[in-house]
């Protein structure tokens, strides 16, 4: 069993990266329940239904453009839906961490006399959330490349959810981005390739893989422009 520390975790909110502003996070996820109780049954009985999923996060108010006050004030009076990332173990390649897209319902700064101005807020998940595998970490990178393998051990089959944030675009060009995946670790395969990224722009997206396709054992992030600069982004992946 191993156990991890709570000052690794990470937060990106659609294309920006909160975790050096927070100090606490929590997802919750809970599935409704219907009740089948029929004559002769001498307990009472149950069947599931939809899922449903939160996000709660608090920490230190900075009022700076594009800090989190500007970031959270926005989104409040947003209708449109933020792909998030819940990273308990950070931000980094290989671990896990929950995705979901997003509605900021609540926003609250708090300016404590004895204490430092704090920040809270509150989203609400449209679709649920995801058990997600960083195929990277958030870094920048400056020229095309691949990502490292990621190995399940085994293939699946029924789909699953890409999803890629982009933090900071310096690039001064196009950029493609793709999840591959292999049987063996050797022959690749294009599974999702997401929205061509324009020059020096920042931008998130999510892309299912629908129901019933196979997913094979390993997973990379593959990433090709003929540009110079750099750009930073975290691209994750839930098999379903």
């Amino acid at each position: 069993m191993a156990f991890i520390h709570g000052k690794n975790a990470g937060v990106v909110h659609g294309v920006y990266d909160l975790t050096s502003y927070l100090n606490d996070a929590s997802v919750s996820q809970d599935i409704e329940t219907a009740e089948t109780t029929a004559f002769g049954n001498s307990a009472k009985t149950y069947i599931v239904g939809l899922r449903d999923a939160t996000i709660s996060a608090s920490g230190m108010f900075d009022g700076a453009s594009s800090a989190v006050d500007a970031v959270l004030t926005s989104s409040i009076g947003s209708d449109s839906l933020a792909p998030m990332i819940v990273a308990p173990s950070g931000l980094t390649g290989g671990e896990r961490a929950y995705i979901l897209q997003a509605k900021t319902t609540s926003y609250e700064v708090s300016s404590p006399v004895g204490d430092v101005v704090s920040v809270s807020f509150d989203a609400q998940a449209d679709g649920g959330a995801d058990d997600a595998l960083l195929l990277t970490s958030l870094a920048a990178v400056t020229a095309t490349g691949n990502g490292t393998s990621r190995d399940n051990a085994a293939s699946t089959t029924d789909g699953g959810m890409a999803q890629l944030n982009v933090t900071a675009n310096s690039l001064n060009d196009t950029l493609v981005f793709k999840v591959q995946h292999s049987a063996d670790n050797s022959t690749w395969a294009d599974l999702v390739t997401f929205s061509t990224v324009s020059a020096t722009t920042t931008t998130s997206e999510r892309v299912l893989v629908a129901s019933g396709t196979t997913v094979n054992r390993y997973l990379r992030a593959n990433y090709t422009t003929s540009g110079t600069g750099s750009i930073t982004f975290i691209m994750a992946f839930a098999r379903r």
